[in-house]
């Protein structure tokens, strides 16, 4: 992996992980990401978003947020929501670039390092795409047809919606507001962000297995909801046109 190494290419970047339930990976995570941001980045963050876990996840972040100034953790009481917690992450950063992924370890931090040199002059956002997604064959094949169905209903530009190994600019956020709580946020955020005409890129990155943990989608409770907040969100930005963009609410795109 390589970068531009020159002082004046490094970028001050805010890294995010929602977290819930991670203990087994979250602490190798963050050790991941400081030994790339210390390499590619001018000035960096790190923010733990814990969204409701159990004791011992937090006793772990707990520790994790005594080892470095540049880290530190937000907390949720309760479980909200992943897509929730995406907002609270890209709230509290700060600084002029965003770069998450998820803490389950399924991606690996260091290819950040692959995404930024994407991340040129005419590029708002670039989004990572599984090279070869590393699961269960069922869940290959729903992830699939989750994919492809939801391209049909909200036409987005890229290549794997389900990738949330994203770069963008904090800009952004000045003008797309983010409403989901649940697994859609993905969803709503590339579509909103498309319509209001921003820019974006996609670089290949790898895709691991589980090594700790459970995905909360795979049931049919959790699927059974996206399935009606895909709906409900069809219905207000496909169908009703409805935007939520600061300062111009109400103003179709």
């Amino acid at each position: 992996m390589t970068t531009e190494n020159s002082e004046e290419a490094k970028k001050d970047i805010s890294v995010f992980f929602p977290v819930y339930n991670d203990w087994g990976t979250i602490g190798s995570m963050v050790v991941t990401a400081i030994s790339v941001l210390d390499r590619v980045a001018r000035d960096y963050e790190i923010i733990l978003v814990d969204d409701g876990s159990q004791a011992q996840t937090r006793g772990i972040l707990e520790k994790i947020n005594l080892f470095s100034d540049r880290v530190r953790v937000v907390y949720h009481e309760r479980n909200q929501g992943y897509g929730r917690a995406i907002r609270t992450g890209i709230q509290e950063s700060k600084y002029q670039y965003i770069f998450y992924t998820d803490a389950d370890a399924q991606y690996d931090a260091r290819e950040l390092e692959l995404l930024l040199p994407s991340m040129t002059e005419g590029v708002d956002i670039v989004n990572g795409y599984k090279i070869r997604r590393s699961d269960p064959l069922y869940r290959v094949i729903i992830g699939k047809l989750y994919h492809h169905i939801t391209r049909l209903m909200f036409r987005f530009p890229i290549r794997d919606i389900d990738c949330d190994f994203r770069l963008m600019r904090k800009s952004i956020f000045d003008q797309v507001e983010l409403e989901s709580n649940s697994g859609v946020i993905c969803v709503e955020m590339i579509t909103k962000i498309h319509r209001a005409g921003f820019r974006f890129a996609e670089v290949g990155v790898h895709h691991y297995f589980r090594t700790s943990g459970k995905s909360q989608f795979f049931t049919f409770r959790r699927v059974f909801r996206v399935g009606i907040d895909l709906l409900k969100l069809w219905w207000k930005l496909v169908i009703r046109r409805e935007e939520s963009r600061r300062g111009r609410a109400g103003e179709l795109l």
